[in-house]
């Protein structure tokens, strides 16, 4: 049976991950807070905070359309690797892993919205990347992914306490993620842990007062379907 948690695209969605319950997963120790939801419960696209108790495991699956993971807190790990917290991911279509976490981990996940084969495995250290500037005063940015032939760009921004940016537009839409701080526009305040999702062609006049650290993924919502 489908289902739908802001399933709809053509309207802004927002939600406050600290005040969300979590819900169980299959495995019973890994456990989840949906933002976006749309298709089967299991095997639909699904964007999600996700929590490993210590001592978690996932058996071995693949992931189609993709797979997106920052870390947020503590050591997630796979046959590939240990990623500690701060670590971006991008798992293509055809990748095949068992994941785990020996002393736990929060992770920000996005499942089954990257089609195409020929997309870049990416496995980053952003506590390694420096802030690059750029021409809006008071935001620096750490680029995580983009590719030709994709629209999806990814990134981190870092804004200084008092940013305005004016009246930011998204043709293709975009979703925020707060990891730090506070920002608002005209219809709210959004901290840490709030996320923001902004439909095709929308506009609005972000700014912060006192700082914060964003997720930014723009042009991401042609790969996303809408349950209307």
């Amino acid at each position: 049976m489908n289902e739908s948690i802001n399933g709809d695209l053509a309207v802004r969605a927002t939600a406050d991950t600290v005040s969300m319950e979590w819900t169980p997963s299959p495995s019973g120790t890994v456990w989840r807070k949906r933002v976006h939801l749309v298709g089967a419960p299991e095997s639909g696209q699904v964007t999600s905070l996700v929590r490993y108790q210590p001592e978690s495991s996932f058996p071995v699956h693949d992931h189609p359309e993709g797979e997106e993971i920052l870390v947020l807190e503590g050591v997630f790990s796979d046959e590939y690797g240990d990623w500690p917290a701060g670590t971006y991911l991008l798992n293509p279509e055809g990748f095949r892993h068992a994941p785990y976490s020996k002393e736990g981990c929060l992770l920000f996940v996005k499942l089954r919205q990257f089609p195409g084969r020929d997309r870049e495995h990416m496995a980053i250290d952003t506590a390694t990347l420096d802030w690059q500037r750029i021409p809006v005063p008071g935001i620096d940015v750490k680029p995580l992914y983009e590719q030709a032939g994709y629209s999806d760009t990814m990134s981190l921004e870092r804004w200084q306490p008092g940013a305005d940016p004016g009246v930011v537009s998204y043709r293709h839409g975009a979703e925020l993620f707060v990891l730090e701080g506070t920002f608002s526009d005209d219809d709210g305040d959004y901290a840490g842990g709030a996320w923001l999702r902004l439909p095709e062609g929308a506009s609005h006049h972000p700014r912060s007062a006192s700082g914060c650290i964003l997720y930014v993924k723009r042009s991401g919502l042609p790969y996303l379907r809408s349950a209307l």
